[in-house]
Formats: structure tokens, sequence, C-alpha cells
């Protein structure tokens, strides 16, 4: 067997944190391939490596003198080094770094360079050998992942390294040029390890242990999820849920390799299993509450309109032209209600009204602000009766009033509409009724 590790900044914020993360390694044979973040925060107030490197970038950038910002960066890698008692300097990575930075090489470079060098401080660690992303993970001309060439390089490299430590976050474009993930990125490169070497397993370690069943800035305590399915993560993700980079999902998934979420300050704890799919039933009917604040529904009313072809594709047309997405649909015979991003509609409201009168002719459009989506997803809601009945019956008790509600044909998820100002109190009508008392 092996397995892909993915460490995040939190555990390689220190010597002491990477000394817990060495411990980790070496207690499991199978942990071959490893893929750090860059050093996160030591404390609260303290700041991210890679925030430090765009911050100096930009002085760079600007023409400005950087040198004192370099500095404090080497001091922060050193400070690991030193605290690992390892025999390592990174002298010359630093005047390589300080010429590219004079060079203008950009900002995906800069920030590419936290992931970089601690991936040559945990291979000098641990004695595994060190592979530069930049070498077998590629982005096409128009910056997109190659994901067809990167698998073909980078199985053949890990085939001839038994064990190796492979930087988060980064690769290179066809020029050479360093291109980076969005931020989290470390997540998805772990995932491409994990498919490239057909892992059995892509442990995720963090500073959590697992996914929770709500958010704990809103539940005191929520409990934890054992076992959740890719699609479900996807719901949960797209909604807000944020312990995995969503995209670290679609390589694993397709080689149906099982993702593990560990804590890395608690190692004996189980945390989370994402997998394709499984037999074993939730602990709860549902597997998990999340939602955004910040939407506004756009209500379309024209008499007939569900006799007349094409009406529905006009209406996305009218958000389409103005480049705004939708998130939800619902409908009725006379009615159509388009959910969207808030702040990304209010500023063209009135091209997309026009639009809407251009391409339709309704008999009447209202708009309605501040809303909050909340999506209640679970395998187990598509065998259990009356789970619908119970959300709404939890709203009511909680005098909260519903403005929409849309459920997939797959009943996996159920995605409800309430007022900004109600959105706490939904989550927590919602957590108490499936989760705390079980009615």
């Amino acid at each position: 067997m092996s397995k892909v590790v993915k460490f995040g900044g939190s555990s390689l914020a220190s010597a002491e944190q990477f000394k817990k993360v060495g411990s980790i390694i070496r207690a499991d044979k199978e942990r071959k391939y490893v893929v750090p973040s860059a050093p996160g925060k030591r404390f609260k107030d303290d700041t991210k490596v890679t925030d430090m490197l765009y911050e100096c970038y930009d002085l760079a950038e600007a023409g400005k003198d950087f040198k004192a910002a370099l500095k404090a960066i080497k001091e922060r890698y050193e400070e690991i080094i030193a605290g690992l008692q390892l025999e390592l300097s990174l002298d010359e990575e630093f005047k390589v770094i300080e010429k590219n930075f004079k060079a203008k090489l950009g900002s995906n470079y800069a920030a590419s360079r936290g992931e970089y060098l601690n991936g040559i401080i945990m291979a000098s660690y641990l004695g595994y050998e060190f592979i530069d992303s930049a070498t077998v993970i590629f982005f096409d001309e128009n910056g997109d992942f190659d994901a067809d060439k990167t698998n073909e390089v980078l199985s053949a490299k890990l085939t001839e390294c038994k064990k190796a430590v492979v930087p988060g976050f980064y690769g290179s474009l066809p020029d050479g040029t360093v291109k980076t993930f969005s931020r989290g990125g470390s997540d998805v490169t772990g995932s491409i390890v994990a498919k490239a070497c057909k892992a059995d397993v892509y442990e995720n370690w963090t500073d959590v242990s697992g996914f929770l069943i709500a958010d704990p800035r809103i539940i005191e305590n929520p409990r934890g999820i054992e076992v959740i399915t890719y699609r479900e993560l996807r719901e949960l993700s797209y909604m807000g849920a944020t312990v995995l980079h969503e995209d670290a999902i679609f390589p694993v998934r397709q080689e149906g390799i099982p993702i593990n979420i560990r804590n890395t300050n608690a190692p004996e704890d189980n945390g989370t299993w994402i997998v394709g799919s499984t037999c074993q039933k939730s602990k709860y009917v549902i597997t998990g509450i999340a939602g955004k604040k910040g939407f506004c529904a756009v209500n379309i009313e024209k008499d007939m309109m569900n006799s007349e072809i094409g009406f529905g594709r006009r209406v996305l047309q009218a958000f389409e032209e103005n480049g705004i997405s939708f998130e939800h649909v619902p409908s009725g015979i006379d009615t159509m209600t388009v959910f969207v991003h808030q702040d990304e509609f209010m500023h063209k409201e009135q091209k997309v009204v026009a639009g809407l009168h251009r391409l339709v002719n309704p008999d009447s459009i209202d708009i309605e602000a501040d809303l909050a989506l909340i999506a209640v997803v679970g395998r187990g809601m598509k065998s259990t009766r009356g789970t619908a009945g119970r959300i709404f019956s939890a709203l009511a008790h909680s005098n909260v009033n519903v403005k929409m509600i849309d459920q997939g044909s797959s009943e996996l998820n159920i995605i409800i509409g309430v007022a900004n100002e109600d959105f706490e109190t939904a989550i927590k009508a919602i957590y108490d009724i499936f989760v705390i008392t079980k009615l």
C-alpha cells in the first residue's frame, strides 16, 4: 500500500509542528509521498509566509527596496531549520529568489516559493527525495491545468522514487514560467500526486479533525462527520464548507481513491473519510449543513409563461449578457425566480431588468435583496420520509420565514432561502432537530 500525505500551513508553521509531522509520517511506512504547504501562522496575529511573499514581491514590482522583507522571510525558514537541527542552508535559494524578484518574474513565482522552500526542508528532514513541482505539474498556454501531461510525467517520476516530497500549490506553463493554483491549491497537488502514484489513500492533514456537521462559529461544538461521499462534499463545499479545496476532489474521485481528513495536533482522531460511495449509514439523517449570505432574488411574473417555448432560456440570457451566473431557478406556472449573488448583480441590475423586458416582456419584475441560502445535505434523506417537513417545522418553530425551497431530483440536498438576518437562527434550528433532539 502507499499513502500520499498533504500537510497544511498550520501543520508546518514552526519546528515544533514539523516534528509532529515527522512523527506522523514515520509512524506509518505506507506514507511514501509528502505534499507540504508553505509555513502558516505560528500564533493568532502572525503572518503566513505566502502573504509575506506577496507583500515582498509587491515592493520589488514597485521598484522599492524589498531586502528587509525578504530577510524576514528567510528568518522564518532559518528558525525552522535551526529548531530541527538540520545541516541545511537556503542561502543560494534566497539569492536566486532575490534575483528573480528584481527581474519581476511574477507574483505566481513569488507565492510558490513558500511551498518550494518548505519542500526542501521537509525532504532534508525526512531523508526523502525532493521533486520540484514545476518539473512534473503542468498548465497549458491558457493557464488551465494539463491533467494528461501531468499524470504521464508525474507517474513516471514517482515510479523511480520510493519516497519523495512534492511541494504543493504550483506547477509550470509550457514556457517554464511558474504558475500557481488558487489559494489552498496544495490540496489539489496532493490529489494529483495521489492519482499519479495510484495511492490507496490520500491523507490531508490540517488543524481540525475532519468535517463538522455545521459551522462551529454558529453551532457550539458541532458533531463531526465520520464518512461523507464526494457528492455530498461537493454540495457542502459549494455552499461554503471550507476544510478542503473543492477542486481537490476530482483527480482522486476519478480513480476511486478515498480522502482522509486528519488533525496534525490530534493524530489519534480518525477524522473524516471522503469516499465515492458507501453502504455505511450516516449517524444522522443529514450529513451536513452549510450556507452563504448575500443573495438576491429576481422574480419574473408573466401569465402563461409555461406555454412559451424558450422562455426560461431567454430569462437566463439577460443574466448571461451581463456576465452574471445564477445559483438557483425555482419556478411556478406563471413565475420564475432567479437567485444571484447580490454583489455581482447590484451594479448591473437595471441592465438586467431592461434585458428581461426586451427578451421576455414580463408582466412584472420584483427584486428582493439580503437573502441567504442554506444547503441541508445527506445521503440518508433519500430513504427517510418527512425530511422536508421536519426542516419546515423546525424553521416555523423558530419564527423563520422560508423564501425559497429547491430540492434536487437526487434527493441528496435541500436548498432553503431565508432572510440574511434569519441565517444563524435557521441553521441552529435545523441542527437541533436532526442532531440534538433527533425528532
